[in-house]
């Protein structure tokens, strides 16, 4: 888990600079265009209906909105780069924004399209709709470009739309708004083709019963190191009088790089008691180094600030000690693993989570360096261990550090969008479903704020599963209660108690499950 939101990642080449002064405005006004219209039909009525074209509905200039903070007005008169001869610079602060005022001619769908450029390289900044987070844009440094966030619901009427910092440092010339294209009710089916051709049975059942229930129902799940008892899950049940269908656990507990006289982990354990009760087991790995690359706590040795280990030096034999600790540590989860490979327990393995975002050390060597770590560990674990149990969540966040169909099952991303934020996420969504050529489903591995599922309904956002982190994102750190934090009582009651999510008791036997 981390804070940070997610972002897509662009190559970063070289910026366009630009010349900078100007003032702000209050006053937007927006800016008429012409759509292409659609072509008139002719064609008999069993033709294939003529494809769908988006229309722009309004654009509105950066320089009219309401800026914030430090952000400003530069004039380029005369310039065919950009749109009305001005656009705004800045966002290098917290608080920094640009607020545009736009107006929805009816309730539907709508693409948010900024036209934008990073400031010296890539760049990502967050966009909320009447002061709600929906989502992150990124643009790399070489140009103005359009960056959009698709399908966004406004309803009828005025709306808030702002741009703010994240990273920052970015121009940003205007936002233009579009009709979105309808839901295709195909995108919701998936190959079912599980990863390892020679997975364990169970595996299978339970890989059919999530590409069957996917695009009609969310699966519910929470993070709970203690087990099917403990902190997490007490609350849950004795709040919602429901359980999550999925447990999420940490393997931290299990690395060879430990150092000697640490505990050892019992989340393997809790494994086995959970798959009893008939639930779905989900796994992920706070990976720490061995002590001789700790630069500060080993225990936060996962963390890209605490640890000096370069994983391309690893990889590539500069670093020969690297590399075994690797495979030590790899094939101690492995070993950990085994017992529920031998008892044929599936479990949804999410190793090498946000690798995009850096914060982590396997994420902090780029795409290259990750996806040869994620091959080793997955052919590792497969051939070496046996372990034909794994379904496999890859959770590296960005489309480009995408590993492929061949060692993917489940496509995951993970989203923190602030305190009692219950939308959909759709723009993230989206964004994901066209990551796997053949199409996995798509998975809200790891959240703070538990979506509407009705809002998620609306908007087609169909994730496979939410998965709430633990601690203050359920618990008040001292006692036993719900902190309402972040997910008020009354959404998780509706959303543990909604139709259209599945708990632990609305589970098949998973054990017994074949194909629809």
């Amino acid at each position: 888990m981390h804070k940070i939101l997610l972002k897509t990642s662009l190559t970063a080449v070289a910026v366009m600079i630009l010349a900078a002064g100007g003032c702000s405005g209050e006053t937007q006004t927006p800016v008429t265009v012409t759509a292409t219209p659609t072509p008139t039909a002719t064609a008999a009525p069993t033709a294939t209906p003529a494809p769908f074209v988006s229309e722009v509905v309004a654009r509105y200039e950066a320089e009219d909105a309401k800026l914030n903070g430090k952000v400003s007005v530069v004039t380029m008169k005369g310039s065919q780069q950009v749109s009305g001869e001005a656009y705004v610079k800045g966002f290098e602060n917290d608080g920094d924004s640009c607020t545009f005022t736009v107006n929805a001619p009816e309730d539907g769908f709508y693409n948010l399209i900024f036209k934008q450029q990073g400031i010296s390289g890539e760049k990502t900044n967050f966009v909320s709709l009447d002061g709600e987070y929906i989502g992150s844009i990124t643009v790399d440094g070489v140009m103005l470009r359009e960056t959009p966030l698709e399908r966004v619901y406004l309803s009828k009427g005025s709306h808030k739309v702002s741009v703010y910092k994240s990273w920052g440092w970015i121009y940003l010339d205007y936002l233009e708004i579009t009709t979105a294209e309808p839901i295709n009710e195909g995108m919701y089916i998936v190959s079912g083709k599980l990863s390892n051709h020679d997975a364990s049975e169970n595996t299978k059942r339970l890989y059919n019963y999530l590409c069957d229930i996917y695009g009609k129902k969310f699966l519910s799940g929470q993070v709970c190191d203690e087990g099917p008892n403990g902190g997490e899950m007490y609350i849950v049940r004795t709040t919602t009088g429901k359980d999550p269908a999925i447990l999420s656990m940490d393997l931290n507990g299990y690395g060879a790089s430990r150092p000697a006289g640490q505990e050892k982990g019992k989340t393997v354990e809790y494994a086995k008691q959970w798959w009893e009760k008939g639930g779905i087991v989900e796994f992920h790995w706070h990976w720490t180094v061995d002590e001789k690359y700790c630069t500060k706590q080993w225990w936060r040795s996962f963390y890209t600030d605490s640890t000096n280990f370069n994983l391309t030096k690893a990889l590539n034999g500069q670093d020969e000690y690297g590399y075994e600790m690797l495979l030590k540590d790899i094939d101690a989860i492995g070993a950990a693993l085994k017992p529920l490979a031998e008892a044929d327990i599936p479990v949804i393995f999410r190793p090498l989570h946000e690798a995009s975002g850096a914060w982590f050390w396997w994420g902090n060597y780029g795409a290259e360096s990750y996806k040869k770590l994620y091959y080793l560990m997955y052919d590792r674990l497969k051939e070496q261990w046996g372990l034909n149990n794994l379904i496999w969540l890859w959770n590296a966040q960005d489309p480009e550090w995408y590993v492929g169909d061949g060692y993917c099952d489940i496509v995951g991303t993970d989203i923190y969008p602030g305190e009692k934020v219950y939308t959909s996420q759709s723009s993230k969504f989206f964004e994901l479903k066209d990551v796997s050529p053949e199409g996995k489903p798509v998975w809200l591995s790891e959240n703070g704020c538990i979506f509407d599922p009705d809002l998620a309904l609306r908007d087609g956002a169909m994730w496979g599963c939410w998965c709430v982190w633990q601690g203050e994102f359920v618990r008040n750190t001292s006692f036993l209660k719900l902190s309402e934090q972040y997910t008020e009582k009354y959404m998780l009651v509706k959303a543990y108690n909604h139709d259209s999510v599945i708990t632990l008791d609305k589970l098949p036997d998973l054990k017994a499950y074949t194909a629809e």
